[in-house]
């Protein structure tokens, strides 16, 4: 009877703790079990090597969804269909991570979208050349629909080949529009160059540009050498330290104001110099005027020296002689 009551508490423990487990992933996320979601479906006519299940999908790089199916159209919608006559088409299916209310609208937009050009393609994703699903707007008339008779399961988006297969598509289209003569005289091209190339590689003057090769390497070796005897010189690294004291003494002149108080100690100086000119502005005109008529003494007394020296050393001009026979 106890084993029976033992066994019924552990019974209705582990429900109730179900209860709860569940509850708890409910309202972390088990709510959008219960949500509906929206799938869609795109058909190639290319492969799509490198696109695996589970693939991001992307809208002009905005994380969208996820690729949750590729298959083969002839092994989903052509069981009935004669191998001639199948279309052997790509089957991609994504889910959109939206919510609810998202994906109605977006199931309701979904031939709209399609109509203004709304087109899936496969991309490389940086350099590590997996594949992911890129949707965007291009123009609908480049790029119709593909054609098939067939019902789709989900809403269908039409696509677009990648830039890569267009690359491919278009080579393969170029080398089938070659005929036999664009390619003879494609390899008499090529024959020529490499002829030309390896004459002009003859001519080349491998001996001199080698000579002049060493030669500036050397150049540049000693070059170098100085300059890391120059680095090394003690006279620079007092030059360098002197120019770091320089610069330390005029900071902490700036930040301690002295440069400031020396502009206004100059300011003061040149105001008391032009009181200084104004004041004694007469005295200095009457003195200019002095030496003026000094310099002009100078100049005559210069003159005078210049016809009499010995009269100016010794007295007046010397008196004139009366001539013989001459009368006064």
């Amino acid at each position: 009877m106890e084993d029976a009551k033992r066994y019924g508490r552990l019974g209705a423990f582990v429900a109730v703790s179900l209860c709860f487990l569940a509850a708890g992933l409910f309202v972390l996320g088990g709510r959008k079990w219960f949500e509906p979601s929206f799938i869609f479906e795109t058909y190639f006519d290319q492969s799509v090597a490198g696109l695996d299940v589970g693939a991001p999908v992307r809208f002009r790089g905005v994380p969208l969804g996820h690729v949750t199916a590729i298959l083969t159209s002839s092994a989903t919608y052509e069981q009935a269909v004669s191998l001639d006559s199948r279309r052997e088409y790509i089957v991609v299916r994504v889910e959109v991570n939206l919510s609810g209310e998202e994906a109605n609208q977006m199931r309701r937009d979904a031939e709209t979208l399609a109509a203004k050009g709304l087109r899936a393609q496969t991309q490389l994703a940086g350099i590590t050349g997996q594949q992911y699903l890129a949707l965007d707007f291009l123009d609908p008339r480049k790029y119709p629909p593909l054609p098939f008779g067939w019902t789709p399961k989900y809403p269908y988006l039409p696509s677009a080949p990648s830039s890569a297969g267009e690359i491919i598509a278009k080579a393969q289209t170029f080398l089938a529009s070659l005929n036999d003569a664009d390619i003879k005289s494609l390899g008499q091209g090529l024959n020529r160059l490499v002829t030309d190339l390896d004459v002009k590689l003859g001519e080349i003057p491998v001996g001199n540009l080698t000579t002049e090769l060493q030669a500036a390497l050397k150049a540049a070796t000693g070059t170098l050498s100085r300059l890391d005897r120059l680095a090394g010189d003690p006279a620079l690294r007092r030059t360098v330290d002197n120019a770091a004291v320089i610069t330390d003494r005029v900071r902490h002149m700036i930040d301690d104001g002295e440069l400031d108080k020396l502009a206004k100690d100059l300011d003061d100086a040149s105001e008391r110099l032009d009181a200084l000119v104004a004041e004694n502005q007469y005295d200095l005109h009457a003195t200019v005027e002095d030496l003026r008529a000094t310099a002009a003494n100078l100049r005559a007394l210069s003159e005078n020296v210049k016809k009499y020296p010995a009269g100016v050393l010794l007295g007046g001009p010397p008196e004139k002689i009366e001539l013989p026979g001459r009368s006064r």
